[in-house]
């Protein structure tokens, strides 16, 4: 079990919306549900541009320096892309670019919202396209990029594509009363900030700038074409800094791992846009792999793992303990709060406080102190009746967001899956199967290796010599297992990231490593 001194303490309760600090205090603020995986990392790249613009990019200091920065809004980018619908019908009415002209700019004038008076002329386009149909089409160009595109968010948590930091803005909404737009966490949960301090708190934060840098820069047509539809400099755009955000631990092999793998994806240099959806899924599997291990380690259990099936045409032993696995690992967190509030509960200041006259007060003080917690308990001035209540509502509380992490990031992630059953298990998708080995892969890797080295980075399991690890030999076929990883040895060889040599061994490869070399 963790020692409760190894963790930053909680911040002022003034700094942070919240009535209760445990799951932040475990994990982190916050782990968001809500989130998908691209939202994540959508929102981990305003921190990321907003601190690079400032000179710090993953730069913050060492130990618990906090973080706060001021992500772009651009409104006026965000009315034209996604509170435009009259221009697609203005294009195909009017042949005269002119007439089309006045006809949209005065009905912008009317439509825009959430902007200044001075946001409100959009004139300055006329000058920069040849003609309005040209603007049109960028337009449904740049809509049709749009991030999750199909969701049915309002419009101004529609979220272009990142091609550059002109394509970057916080999620706002406009509030019906005044008619200005603010801050939103929702859509943009904080995880994404989450993401950002993982990865400044890595072991390879120095390597990963100059990427990171290069990815932000913006030096591509896509970018300066948003930019295009903007009316100037940026500095005026700027929101307002937010809360500082908070990680209770300053390193953790989780933190290493993940920026390993974000490195080793990056330096493929895959062309265009191509390695973005793979930061995307290691992101989305490095957290739900930081949220499991971290409840792991509360618990005082070794390091999770998690049983893969290779989908089989007819249920086998492998998808019922995968079942198995994934309904234990979910339970992990929820162990892991009453394992935080054990230690809380069994510590001499506790004890001693629980001991001494007064008791009930001073054991309030310490909820306070710890958790932020305890001002609206209304029970017995009872020291154990006030940690029971403070456990079960800490469980109710947990249950709501954090404690579904595992479950939703996983299926971003493409590892937690349904598909051939009504129950939940671990059947990793043929993209995660690709980032993992993209990731991990540089030579030539024989096949058995390959299987040894995601369970020991990971704690993915689909091969038998894998399982006998953590498993007693009468709980599983082994046969089973070798045939679930026959038919992983075949999903690879269809991807075309295996082979299988004249001398009956089979070598997983990276093709992009070959470009590298």
């Amino acid at each position: 079990m963790l020692d409760l001194t190894a963790v930053a303490p909680p911040p002022h309760a003034a700094d942070h919306n919240t009535s209760m600090w445990v799951d932040e205090q475990i994990w982190g603020h916050r782990l968001w549900d809500s989130q998908s995986p691209w939202l994540i990392f959508l929102e981990f790249l305003n921190v990321a541009e907003a601190r690079l613009r400032e000179g710090r990019l993953l730069d913050e200091g060492e130990g618990f320096a906090s973080l706060v920065y001021r992500p772009y809004r651009r409104m006026a980018l965000r009315n034209l892309l996604f509170n435009n619908e009259a221009i697609t019908r203005i294009a195909e009415n009017h042949r005269d670019s002119n007439e089309a002209w006045t006809q949209w700019l005065s009905w912008m004038s009317d439509n825009v919202k959430g902007v200044t008076d001075l946001e409100r002329d959009y004139s300055f386009l006329k000058n920069r396209f040849a003609s309005f149909n040209e603007f049109a089409m960028l337009i449904g160009m740049l809509r049709g990029s749009a991030v999750e595109s199909a969701s049915n968010k309002r419009w101004t948590s529609k979220f272009v594509f990142p091609f550059g930091p002109s394509a970057l803005y916080v999620d706002l909404n406009i509030s019906a009363a005044t008619g200005k737009a603010g801050r939103e966490y929702i859509n943009f949960g904080r995880t994404g900030e989450l993401l950002y301090m993982m990865l400044w708190r890595s072991n390879q934060r120095e390597r990963l700038k100059p990427h990171l840098e290069t990815l932000l820069k913006g030096d591509n047509a896509w970018n300066q074409l948003v930019k295009l539809l903007q009316p100037g400099a940026d500095d005026g755009d700027l929101d307002a800094p937010g809360r500082s955000c908070y990680l209770p631990y300053p390193s953790h092999i989780c933190f290493d791992k993940l920026g390993e793998d974000w490195l080793n994806i990056l330096k493929l240099n895959l062309p265009g846009f191509d390695a973005l959806p793979h930061l995307v899924t290691l992101a989305a599997f490095h957290i739900m792999l930081y949220k499991l291990t971290v409840a792991s380690d509360w618990c005082n259990l070794r390091r999770p793992h998690m049983i893969c099936e290779v989908v089989a045409p007819k249920k086998t032993i492998v998808r019922e303990l995968s079942i198995g696995n994934h309904t234990e690992n979910d339970m992990l967190s929820r162990r892991a709060i009453n394992a935080y509030i054990d230690a809380i509960e069994n510590s001499s200041e506790w004890k001693t406080a629980a001991a001494e006259h007064g008791a009930f007060q001073k054991c309030s003080e310490i909820l306070e102190q710890r958790v932020l917690w305890g001002q609206d308990y209304d029970g017995p001035n009872d020291p154990q009746a006030l940690i029971n209540d403070f456990r079960e509502l800490a469980q109710k509380r947990h249950s709501q967001h954090v404690a579904n992490v595992h479950r939703i990031y996983g299926k971003g992630a493409g590892l937690v899956s349904k598909r051939g059953t009504n129950k939940l298990r671990y059947a990793p998708t043929d993209g995660l199967l690709k980032t993992l080995l993209y990731a991990n892969v540089g030579k030539r890797m024989e096949f058995g290796e390959f299987l040894a080295l995601m369970y020991e980075r990971y704690g993915l399991i689909v091969g038998d010599l894998e399982v006998e690890k953590v498993l007693a030999k009468e709980e599983f076929d082994k046969k089973a297992f070798q045939a679930n990883a026959r038919r992983l040895e075949q999903r690879l060889g269809s991807l075309g990231l295996l082979k299988r040599l004249s001398d009956g061994c089979a070598y997983v490869e990276n093709p992009h490593r070959r470009k590298v070399a």
